[in-house]
């Protein structure tokens, strides 16, 4: 009997808990209920969750955002005549033609 579990199983009662029967008791008829292990599983689960829908609500806002502003773009452009346009301009390092010679 190395754990206590295997010394209640084999009907070994401790101190603390045979302080606790009345006198006069048959120890023999006494039932010891053990409390079921503590499980993370549901609270790990719930965490995940979570954060995953923290990203997908921030995902979707998002791309709510860009959709707004295309649209907004595309209506001021038909309208006022605005545009806006995004240029990337090439970078070369150390040619001749980018320093002018």
């Amino acid at each position: 009997m190395r754990l206590p579990d295997e010394q209640r199983r084999a009907g070994h009662i401790p101190a603390h808990v045979y302080q606790q029967i009345p006198p006069g008791t048959d120890v023999r008829k006494v039932v010891i209920v053990q409390e079921a292990p503590r499980s993370y599983k549901g609270p790990i689960v719930l965490t995940l969750v979570i954060t995953a829908g923290s990203v997908v609500v921030l995902l979707v806002i998002a791309y709510v955002t860009q959709v707004i502003a295309a649209s907004l773009v595309s209506v001021l452009s038909a309208t006022c005549g605005i545009t806006y346009t995004l240029s990337r301009t090439a970078k070369r390092k150390g040619s001749s033609r980018a320093l002018g010679k």
